[in-house]
């Protein structure tokens, strides 16, 4: 698994993670212009040989209220 770590200065705010496009509009991390706020994201699976067997492991569902 690759870790990508970022440390928030304003714990309040949302802040996206620059470089990272997410267009996954289903998760609760995903950010207008298709952008990130996750802290850190984890993607899997090692020995991956195409962009088909990766998978975004940090994914939560919006909530259902």
């Amino acid at each position: 698994s690759i870790f990508f770590e970022r440390s928030f200065s304003m714990p309040n705010k949302k802040e996206v993670i620059q470089g990272v496009k997410c267009v996954v509009d289903t998760c609760k991390y995903h950010h207008p212009g298709n952008l990130c706020s996750a802290g850190t994201i984890e993607i899997k699976h090692q020995g991956a040989n195409s962009v088909e067997e990766t998978d975004c492991n940090t994914f939560e569902p919006l909530s259902m209220k």
